[in-house]
């Protein structure tokens, strides 16, 4: 009896406290869906976040340098699990028309490999996103004032400049030195006159000074004609015009004399493609050429050990200024991770990694810290100083801005080019095309 009721009271004692619980929960219960529930978002807090997955658009084609994207992208995504990077490869030869296509139907990468020179149209249209506040100051302090103003507009930066082109004189080091001539220092290089007179000087015999491949010459012409300060477009009324004066004329005059008073140039050369000649120049054809500096990275491939090729110092007019039209990467307007996309940018940046890109691309870093890795990794052997030197030379040209100037360049200046360099126009109806094609495209 005694242990019969010694139960009751604990029963009643456990119902009465059940019918108290405001939940309709005993308080056992209540304690422990709570600990479950603090459980859970304690677990979730300690999970890893889902990895945001950027993609990157590249039109690199160059398959050391494709090598070392790869391997960037790899060595990132191995460290950063919860930002992932995907590769996507645009063709190199269709890069405006692809990203075109993609800005207007909302495909565009998180992050978008182009150049200087293609930026202006995709800035004004809004399918560019302004990284000035989301560059860190370490890198807006490692590259020159100069090639971050070829990438803002209206004070604001809408791309990190990476690689950057020079046209240089590739030369045969045997057949100038066979004819006594004396090769070009950083110091002390080649003027556009003297270059002349040693491409006269190595004509004969049936082999030529110098092969030129001017089928598409305009960006090469745009470049140069800012040694001796063509710019070709002014501001004017509140309107951008081209003039056609002295200055745009003098890298012009040269190519054609040499080419039609000297005759120094080889003839077949003229309405080709650069790569075209390497085959010629690699052959004895000619002694030199004239090119951007990655095709150093072709004749690494293609000529024989025996054959000893050097680079020479970018040609001199008032001075050496070409334009500087990097590489850039930018970040689409539309990317949802703009602040993940600059810390893979800012890594892919970094000295080391954008020295093992130029070593690709035969180009030079837009970071001094870049060049600086360059010369280290390379001893500056095989034209690699030259290279380097050059990013000291280029600055900002005021066609980089012009919305209708890839349209102008494509249209009009390129096939007038192709005409002048035929010997199909003079330099008058050369001035005239790109004048009038230029109010034609531009609506002025």
């Amino acid at each position: 009896m005694l242990k019969r009721w010694s139960v009751l009271p604990i029963v009643a004692v456990l119902v009465a406290a059940a019918c108290t619980n405001g939940s309709g929960s005993s308080p056992s219960a209540a304690a422990s869906a709570a600990a479950s529930a603090s459980a859970a978002a304690s677990a979730e807090a300690t999970a890893p976040a889902k990895p945001v997955t950027i993609k990157f658009a590249t039109y690199a084609w160059q398959p050391p340098t494709v090598a070392a994207t790869k391997k960037i992208v790899a060595d990132w995504n191995a460290a950063n699990l919860d930002i992932q990077v995907e590769l996507v490869t645009i063709d190199v030869n269709s890069v405006h028309d692809a990203l075109v296509t993609q800005f207007q139907g909302g495909t565009a990468a998180d992050i978008i490999h182009d150049e200087g020179s293609d930026l202006a149209g995709f800035v004004k249209q809004g399918f560019l996103a302004d990284m000035t506040s989301l560059i860190p100051a370490e890198l807006k302090s490692d590259v020159p004032q100069g090639i971050w103003d070829a990438v803002s507009y209206d004070g604001k930066i809408y791309a990190a400049p990476t690689l950057l082109q020079s046209y240089v004189v590739f030369a045969n080091a045997d057949h100038l030195s066979a004819a006594g001539v004396k090769l070009p220092t950083l110091d002390v290089p080649w003027t556009w006159d003297e270059f002349a007179h040693v491409a006269k000087q190595l004509t004969s015999g049936g082999k030529y000074g110098l092969g030129w491949g001017l089928k598409s010459a305009t960006a090469l012409v745009m470049s140069t004609a800012l040694n001796f300060g063509g710019i070709f477009f002014y501001e004017e009324g509140g309107k951008t015009v081209l003039k056609f004066g002295e200055a745009e004329q003098q890298v012009l005059k040269r190519i054609h004399d040499m080419a039609y008073i000297d005759k120094s140039i080889y003839p077949a050369s003229i309405g080709s493609s650069g790569s075209d000649n390497l085959a010629g120049f690699i052959g004895g054809k000619f002694s030199m050429f004239v090119g951007g500096d990655f095709y150093a990275q072709q004749l690494t491939e293609q000529a024989p050990d025996t054959f000893n090729w050097v680079m020479l110092p970018l040609l001199k007019g008032d001075s050496q200024m070409q334009n500087a039209n990097p590489q850039t990467l930018s970040i689409a307007r539309q990317s949802k991770y703009p602040e993940q996309a600059m810390k893979f940018i800012t890594y892919f940046t970094a000295a080391e990694n954008v020295s093992s890109l130029a070593q690709g691309d035969w180009l030079a870093p837009a970071t001094t810290s870049g060049g600086e890795a360059l010369l280290a990794a390379t001893g500056g052997k095989h034209g690699w100083d030259v290279v380097v030197a050059s990013a000291k030379t280029l600055g900002f040209a005021p066609f980089q801005k012009l919305e209708a100037y890839p349209q102008w360049k494509t249209q009009i200046a390129t096939p007038a080019f192709q005409q002048f360099f035929a010997g199909q126009i003079d330099l008058a109806a050369l001035g005239t095309q790109l004048t009038d094609g230029w109010t034609k495209v531009s609506g002025g």
